[in-house]
């Protein structure tokens, strides 16, 4: 037997051989079974055409529902006055219901904006149960009426048509991760247009590549971020209709932005009413049954990877995602739950590769994992997906034809929990420069990360955003020019410009920021809820704050800009040649090569050094290409920007050459070379 490319990479996989190859051969027996019986992939991804309702050239409809308990459905709405007999549907022998509704001069028969269900007859008790269809694309509440959501026939007169083509596949990925409904500074739900319209263009001049939209699919609870979704083909009808969301996507492409959408196949709302728990009348139609079908800590429902129709659903979701709303890719959330039969709770990874192996892993789900990267990769070839793991799963992201489980980057989750940490149990005079190294540079050889400093996950009440912790209440009296640059402010600002650094620089091959924090976004997010009253105050992102030219925060934007830029300029992201030359616990600098640059970071307190040796690679002379003491960041202006820093050629540091620099505390340099 052939040995993996994975193993051969990392020989510590080499007792776990086996483990792999059977990985293999389930995910090849899935792939049989889909050419066999559902005509090769593309057909069987595109099941969301044949399930659901289907609109004909003629204006005719079909409705199909898989419903395998159920002995009899009938489809009921508006259209029909809700009568419960007047349109039986017929049941084939794989457990799915159909009918077919004739249009009368062209005329659709169930008109656009109605309200539909499918009612069927249950076998235990012979009663009636109602359920939203399935593969619903559009979901709207009332909370006048009722918490539950209404299913609505979407068949507009007019469907948006794209205009702009998808960018090519990025190099690196600068991630600005984003949530429709937080995105004004109003106390109110934002909307699709409203961010189509206002926060593209700040995304656009900050130089982002990508955006990353969370809390798209539809989800009765607010205050869930979009993690307890209940129907799977519908964006969020509280931002606005799929029309809006399909012109903000063409929007982006247009700017030359990549769209990903942060997908939620993980677990289920358990939502009976407007949700698919116990949607046949089961337990076990789209969920494993019993202990195995529910996840304690989320309170919500698991899904059955192992059954062909379940597959068939969310294979068909994220094909639906990818060409009909022409989205770029998938941050996929809650992979580590997906991945172990324990889902991640009461359990500690030591990084020990037993951990990755044996019964504690969820085969099913994972062969589901594997199915849907190499399977969207291979339709889609320019889309990225991204995973949400904790546990550090060896072969996370590499292709599925290596061994691996397909994903092209993982989150490099360790780094915002080590910054919370420092900067909630240190002093700045107790950090250690090696160990900030080290979580920042502690990935897997060839399985590609996303570095970020602070996510939506920091930023949720309960948490403080970094500029909180740094700056906290002073943020609200001393944050304008026209007040004292408080010791308090003068600290956040400089740390808050640094970490973002050196997390851009060292942390992964694409970096990720969460809308406002760029800025320094003074609080914390909260969705209304019963805890707070229902409040919005902290449910939004207060983007008039840079906007004021008088108040500091327009310093940290643009800082952010210039980080951006340096990786339009340089590829600094992607560049897989990185050297940590110096980190040094007593003086708090550390320096390293990356993306054809010098990068010198004093995170001393106190000390500012003079003609401070560092090394370098690179002979001739070095210049300032990024420097946080810049006043245009707020800074102290303490260096000069045109100067020139020539080399010495002599070894230092483990590198050929060494200039010597003047680096203040608390501040960055970044130099490129002359050639």
């Amino acid at each position: 037997m052939n040995k993996l490319t994975v193993v051969q990479d990392d020989p510590y996989l080499e007792p776990y051989a086996e483990a792999l190859q059977y990985r293999q051969r389930l995910f090849s027996d899935w792939l049989q079974r889909i050419d066999t019986h559902e005509g090769g992939i593309d057909a069987f991804t595109r099941g969301y055409e044949k399930l659901g309702f289907a609109v004909l050239e003629d204006q005719s409809v079909e409705y199909r529902e898989w419903a395998p308990n159920a002995t009899a459905a009938f489809l009921v709405g508006d259209f029909n006055n809700w009568d419960r007999n007047a349109h039986p549907m017929h049941k084939n022998e794989f457990g799915v219901f159909s009918v077919s509704l004739k249009s009368s001069g062209n005329v659709c028969p169930i008109p656009h904006g109605s309200k539909v269900k499918i009612s069927m007859v249950i076998p235990q008790s012979h009663e009636r149960i109602e359920r939203i269809p399935a593969y619903i694309r559009y979901a709207t509440q009332d909370l006048s009426k009722s918490a539950a959501y209404d299913g609505i026939f979407w068949n507009p007169s007019e469907e948006y048509v794209f205009k702009h083509q998808s960018p090519p596949k990025p190099k690196s990925l600068r991630i600005y991760e984003s949530h429709v409904g937080i995105s004004s500074p109003e106390g109110r739900v934002s909307t699709y247009t409203e961010f189509k319209n206002t926060v593209l263009p700040r995304i656009a001049y900050l130089g982002y590549n990508t955006i990353q939209l969370m809390a798209v699919m539809e989800h009765p609870y607010y205050a869930s971020f979009g993690y307890q979704v209940t129907n799977f083909f519908a964006p969020s009808s509280r931002c606005g209709t799929p029309e809006e969301l399909k012109a903000l996507i063409d929007e982006a492409h247009k700017l030359g932005i990549t769209v990903l959408l942060d997908v939620v196949h993980s677990h289920s709302s358990k939502n009976v009413l407007d949700g698919l728990n116990e949607f046949d009348g089961t337990d076990h139609c789209y969920f494993h049954e019993g202990p195995r079908g529910r996840h304690e800590l989320w309170d919500s429902r698991l899904f059955n990877y192992g059954h062909h129709e379940v597959m068939r659903f969310l294979l068909s979701n994220l094909r639906f995602w990818l060409r009909e709303f022409k989205f770029d890719g998938f941050r996929f959330d809650g992979v580590t739950s997906m991945l172990y039969t324990h889902h991640g709770m009461g359990t500690g990874f030591s990084g020990g590769y037993s951990e990755y192996f044996g019964s504690q892993v969820d085969l099913e789900s994972l062969t589901y994992l594997m199915l849907a990267n190499n399977i969207m990769h291979k339709l889609h070839p320019h889309i990225v997906t991204i995973a949400e793991d904790v546990s550090g799963m060896p072969t996370l992201c590499r292709p599925v034809e290596e061994g691996g489980i397909g994903f092209d980057y993982r989150l490099a989750m360790s780094i915002p929990d080590m910054w919370i940490k420092l900067l909630k149990e240190k002093t700045d005079g107790e950090w250690e420069m090696g160990h900030i190294v080290h979580t920042l540079t502690n990935r897997r050889w060839k399985e590609p990360a996303v570095g970020y400093a602070e996510s939506h996950d920091q930023a949720l009440v309960g948490d403080k955003t970094i500029a909180f912790w740094l700056m906290d209440k002073e943020m609200y009296d001393y944050m304008s020019d026209l007040s004292p640059l408080t010791p308090i402010i003068d600290r956040g600002m400089s740390l808050h410009k640094m970490i973002r650094l050196i997390t851009f620089g060292l942390g992964g091959e694409g970096y990720l920021n969460f809308l406002g924090n760029e800025f320094g976004h003074p609080e914390w997010l909260d969705f209304p809820r019963e805890g707070n009253g229902s409040s919005f105050h902290y449910a939004r992102r207060q983007y008039n704050l840079i906007d004021d030219k008088l108040l500091r925060y327009k310093y940290l934007n643009e800082f952010d800009r210039a980080m951006q830029h340096l990786d339009i300029e340089f590829d600094v992201i992607s560049s897989q040649d990185q050297f940590v030359s110096l980190k040094h616990e007593v003086d708090k600098v550390i320096v390293f090569e990356r993306g054809n640059l010098l990068w010198i970071f004093n995170f001393n307190p106190t000390q500012s050094f003079t003609d401070y040796r560092v090394g370098t690679k690179w002979t001739g002379v070095h210049r300032i290409v990024l420097n946080t003491d810049d006043k245009q960041f707020c800074g102290h202006a303490r260096v000069d920007d045109n100067g020139k820093y020539f080399t010495t050629n002599m070894s230092w540091n483990g590198r050929d050459n060494f200039i010597q620099v003047y680096i203040p505390a608390r501040s960055a340099l970044v130099l490129r070379h002359d050639e």
